[in-house]
Order: C-alpha cells, then structure tokens, then sequence
C-alpha cells in the first residue's frame, strides 16, 4: 500500500485542507499525474502552488511535461536535496505513525490500511493540525 498526501493551505492562512489517495503497490509518474488530477478537480480548478521533494517521480521528463501543460493552474516548487523538515507532508506521517499506527501490530494489510485512514480522516478534521505541521517546517505564507 501506498499513500500520496497533499496539504493545501489558503493563500491567507485562513483555511487548510487534507487530500490524500491509497493504492495498492507503488506510486510512480502516471498514477502521480492521476493523483494531481484528482486534486485539481477536489479544489475546482483554482491555482495551486505545490511543494514537492525529490522523488525520482516528481521529475521524471513526463512528469515535467505533464506539470509544464498545467501551467494555467499549478506551480511546482522543489524542496532542497534532502529536507524533510521543511516538508509539512512528513509531520503528517510522523503524526499518524505515532498515533494511529503507534504500537500496531496488524494481522494484514487491511488492518494496517484502516488504521491509516482512520489517522488521516482524524487530521483532516483538525485544520489547526495541519497548520502546526506548516509551522513545524518554519515556512510561512
């Protein structure tokens, strides 16, 4: 099982939602390009400016292509080489192993996949969680 998240934050700091996406397997270019449609769609076309690190995925030449193509809606800004504290995503899942997934010893793969929705439903109803994984980055608005 695989998770891609996105945390999006209103451009005032008024506002912060979670989207995220499971699927079995690993994710790579194509079903990354289906995850950033999704979310184009969830935020109704609006423009977007997404931060992401270093993924071989997130710059491989199709990706680039496909990102270059959507220029209308979204920007990418790249993370330094290796940067995790600046990634609020990785407070995310800091957040649920320590809490949802803290000690669990699933008996399979679905155990463990509800123990992570569960977690992620539980921060997407905490918009103050996810401002606090921003802040934890030291970045701002």
């Amino acid at each position: 099982m695989s998770i891609c998240a996105a945390i999006a934050y209103r451009w005032d700091g008024e506002r912060a939602d979670l989207f995220f996406q499971m699927k079995p397997g690993s994710y790579d270019t194509d079903s990354l390009i289906a995850f950033l449609k999704d979310l184009k769609r969830q935020m109704r076309g609006k423009k977007i400016i997404l931060v992401w690190d270093g993924l071989p995925a997130h710059k491989s030449r199709v990706m680039t292509e496909y990102v270059r193509s959507q220029a209308k809606w979204l920007t990418v800004e790249r993370l330094p080489g290796y940067a995790p504290n600046l990634n609020p995503v990785e407070s995310l899942w800091g957040n649920i192993k320590g809490q949802e997934l803290a000690n669990l010893c699933a008996k399979d793969l679905a155990e463990a996949t509800t123990a992570c929705r569960k977690g992620l439903a539980r921060v997407s109803k905490t918009e103050q969680l996810c401002f606090s994984f921003l802040d934890n980055t030291g970045l701002s608005f």
